[in-house]
């Protein structure tokens, strides 16, 4: 069984340079610029399967219900990639990518209430409005404002009021996911962002804005893993290892993961997996593998890979009665999953997941703060960290699996 590379997944993070005209004896949030175009660096994509260009862009300032932010430290993610691809034929360009950031407010719109100047935040590519149906209903993590698109992943490719902030050469570039943090200065709605402690470590914690809570989420909010239960991950990317330290902490007993680079075990078994299955290395299919060891099937099963066979996988090797599946991403040009329906009247469930469930400026600051008190370690989930020159370096290490 093949397992594609996991659409949303992270591991490199990039420390970001404040622009020269900014370094200065104060703090960029005491700057001069607060209500002018800031002009700094950032990595443009101009168009698919070509690398990034580090360009000087002009950011202009917020406009109402708008957060102009210097971004400190940015993670690389799969769906960073999926957009380059000559495949995804949906995407918008030049743009700046980018959706796994943390910074510091440098300047605030009008009527923002939720953060001021020199505070720390993280970006969010779900946005929490607080006011609409979905964020006041206990049973979802999405917002009207995301939900009214058919593709949420690809969409808020510019601000509310369908302008850009962002400008090269004279030509505007689009956003991406409401967030662009492959630039030292982006700007969000204030929907989009979280108000995190004024200690937070920075280079850590902006792996809170996808990966980690995508994968911890997913096994705490959408699949609620139970303590001395059997689970098995499948994909053991950023993601991946977060689902697996997600299961960890709500007490699985049994973690079985699942990825065809075994390279991949020793983290995998240091972070809490009881057994690690490389499907090239079995005789039999892996679900198959899965039931034999533990008697039927586990308890949940968590796809972080994407393609319809580790889909598949997945949810033939929950157990009949309560077996709980859920599923994280989807992988570009998968023809989609097919099953039957006795597999589901048998009391097997299918979940599915978007930022693993997490209210974004809820959720966020309670996850740093468990950082902070050592409830789960981010350390183990940074492989690299390279200067922001280097990012199409990074791309190529992500996609050599080196990550």
């Amino acid at each position: 069984m093949l397992l594609s590379p996991p659409p949303i997944i992270f591991s490199i993070t990039f420390s970001l340079p404040p622009p020269p005209q900014l370094l200065s004896l104060f703090p960029p949030f005491l700057c001069p610029s607060l209500s002018q175009v800031i002009k700094c660096k950032a990595a443009i994509a101009w168009e698919a399967n070509k690398p990034l260009c580090i360009e000087e862009v002009e950011v202009a300032p917020p406009q109402a219900h708008e957060v102009r932010i210097q971004i400190i430290a940015t993670a690389l993610c799969h769906s960073d990639a999926h957009i380059l691809h000559p495949k995804f034929t949906e995407a918008f360009f030049p743009v700046i990518l980018g959706h796994e950031g943390a910074g510091i407010v440098e300047s605030v719109g009008p009527g923002v209430t939720n953060c001021k100047p020199g505070g720390k935040v993280i970006p969010l590519y779900m946005p929490q409005c607080k006011k609409c149906k979905f964020c006041l209903s206990p049973l979802t993590n999405f917002c009207a404002k995301l939900s009214q698109f058919k593709d949420p992943i690809i969409q808020q490719e510019v601000m509310e009021d369908k302008t850009s902030r962002f400008t090269c050469k004279g030509k505007p570039v689009y956003h991406f996911l409401g967030t662009s943090t492959f630039s030292q200065y982006t700007v969000v709605s204030d929907t989009n962002l979280a108000k995190i402690d004024d200690d937070a470590n920075l280079e850590r914690v902006c792996l809170l804005g996808c990966g980690f809570s995508t994968g911890y989420g997913a096994a705490i909010n959408t699949a609620k893993v139970t303590p001395g239960s059997t689970c098995a991950i499948f994909g053991l990317g950023g993601v991946g290892l977060s689902a697996l330290i997600g299961c960890k902490v709500a007490g699985a007993s049994r973690i079985i993961a699942v990825d065809i680079n075994s390279e991949k075990f020793a983290k995998a078994k240091a972070l809490g997996a009881t057994d690690c299955l490389n499907p090239r290395d079995l005789q039999k299919p892996v679900q198959e593998v899965i039931i034999e060891m533990t008697g039927g099937g586990v308890d949940f099963a968590l796809d972080c890979a994407g393609g319809s066979e580790a889909m598949k996988a997945a949810l033939d090797c929950t157990t009949v009665g309560w077996g709980s599946c859920t599923l994280i991403g989807v992988a570009i040009g998968d023809t989609g999953l097919t099953i039957s329906p006795i597999e589901i009247l048998m009391g097997r469930t299918i979940n599915g997941t978007l930022f693993g469930g997490c209210r974004g400026r809820d959720s966020i600051p309670k996850l740093v703060t468990d950082y902070k008190n050592k409830k789960f370690n981010l350390d183990a989930l940074v492989t690299h960290t390279l200067p922001f020159d280097k990012i199409n370096e990074a791309f190529d290490l992500m996609h050599q699996g080196k990550r």
